[in-house]
């Protein structure tokens, strides 16, 4: 973690050096602080997605604060206050910093004009702080509250394509006013100062013990699922794999996302820019028909961890054990990769791929995933919202991607730039084939190495993430 926060610092920083030439060079005969200035809307609206899917809140521990003479209002300003030391806080001051020095050197903007101008930047950075503080409190728990906002994001970015109603123009007009004329620079701050109290009085409203004890009614859905029974051996494990998924929102959530990203290719197919990097169309491929194996079987056996103890004191072969997850991830990717079929439309080498990929994906990614699971030994909580969960994420997770993704790739890559399209395709095909072949081999083996690893797996399923 402290190596990628010094790589995004020297990145951003050197970003804010190189921003005035870089604008010099893009936009010829334009003033580039009126063209940054344009720019500022893009920048916000990218700066509020990502802290809204990676940035982490500060948390606290209110119940032993409510039996001491601590005082609600300093309890929140504290919390409120925390956020702001936050790299995500730091990133665009190290571009906007170095980019106004610029300015004001290379563009003859006086030192008053450009220390307003900074202002204003910052009280944009400390703004999106707390509306993203606001939108994660109001709609993390609940992706489908947030479709309105997302709706109302897509038409104006519509409008602005269309040339209808430039929001980008309009903004970047009022920050030339406001470098024209510095004293408005009490405009900006009000942003931030307004969000700030907006933030206290929705704590304010949930600072007491009783916010965590109520109570929510819900119909409650039942099936026994018996139609398993006919899968023979594996059935009592797929049975319980699939009222897993039925029954709760994390699991649950892996479904929609694989029928979500079956529209991945829509990004790369009618790209003519991959048309020359075909290696491209592996990874997609891959992740087309691989979306659920990868999101739910990265996190095998931890979505059996609140029992896997109980599991693994019974005399439950781990082979069958494994097959049923093995039959279940099989079976997704023949699912994702029927569905794929339509993309036929784009050229009927993009189907041979597709299904070259999903035989490798059954036949080799399966396996592996299986045996990364074996390191697996963090707890996953099926009872909290799926929704920016990053619980039971660790190294493995990361380690795993490389096999999954960045091998088959490589080895395309390199049939197909000695031999032949065909080829490579052909031997990514057959790699899965064999994997399947071999499937009988591979389960024991990996049974095995999930017999040695049984107690560290339990140990730190005990281990709950505070």
């Amino acid at each position: 973690m402290g190596f990628l926060a010094l790589y995004f610092i020297l990145s951003f920083l050197i970003l804010g050096i190189g921003l005035y030439p870089l604008l010099s060079e893009l936009y010829p005969g334009e003033e580039q602080l009126s063209v940054a200035n344009r720019l500022v809307i893009y920048w916000v609206s990218a700066d509020l997605l990502v802290r809204f899917f990676i940035q982490t809140l500060p948390v606290m521990d209110i119940r032993p604060l409510l039996i001491l003479p601590v005082h609600k209002g300093k309890a929140i300003h504290y919390l409120l206050l925390k956020s702001l030391f936050s790299l995500f806080n730091l990133f665009p001051l190290l571009v906007v910093v170095p980019f106004a020095v610029y300015c004001a050197v290379e563009g003859n903007y006086g030192p008053g004009s450009m220390l307003a101008w900074s202002m204003c930047m910052l009280c944009l950075v400390m703004g999106v702080n707390y509306l993203n503080f606001l939108l994660k409190k109001k709609f993390a728990g609940d992706i489908k509250t947030l479709l309105p906002f997302i709706l109302v994001a897509i038409v104006l970015s519509v409008l602005e394509h269309l040339q209808v109603f430039e929001i980008s123009i309009f903004l970047g007009k009022m920050l030339d006013v406001l470098v024209a004329r510095p004293y408005m620079v009490v405009i900006p701050v009000l942003l931030p100062v307004f969000l700030y109290l907006w933030n206290y009085a929705a704590l304010r409203k949930r600072f007491y013990l009783d916010a965590s004890l109520e109570s929510k009614a819900g119909q409650v859905n039942t099936s026994d699922m018996g139609w398993v029974r006919k899968f023979g051996d594996i059935a009592p494990f797929l049975q319980l794999d699939l009222k897993l998924i039925w029954r709760n929102k994390r699991p649950k959530s892996t479904v929609w996302l694989s029928l979500f990203f079956l529209a991945y290719g829509l990004m790369f197919y009618p790209n003519p820019t991959y048309s020359d990097m075909p290696a491209w169309y592996v990874f997609v491929g891959i992740f087309i028909s691989g979306a659920f194996m990868i999101n739910f079987g990265q996190f095998i056996p931890s979505w059996d961890s609140p029992y896997y103890g109980m599991m693994m004191s019974q005399n439950i072969p781990l082979k069958k054990y494994l097959a049923s997850k093995a039959g279940l991830m099989a079976f997704s990717v023949v699912v994702l990769y029927l569905l794929s079929l339509p993309y036929a439309y784009f050229g009927w080498d993009i189907v041979v791929l597709n299904t070259a990929c999903a035989l490798y994906n059954i036949g080799v990614n399966i396996p592996v995933l299986l045996f990364a699971g074996a390191y697996n030994k963090k707890r996953v909580d099926l009872e909290k919202s799926p929704f920016l969960n990053y619980q039971g994420t660790g190294a493995a997770q990361f380690i795993v991607v490389l096999p999954l993704l960045i091998f088959p790739l490589l080895v395309w890559y390199l049939c197909y730039k000695f031999i032949s399209f065909d080829a490579a395709s052909s031997v990514l095909a057959l790699m899965g084939i064999a994997g399947i072949m071999g499937r009988d081999f591979l389960m024991t083996a990996i049974g095995d190495l999930y017999r040695k690893r049984k107690y560290i797996a339990i140990n730190g399923f005990k281990e709950k993430e505070s």
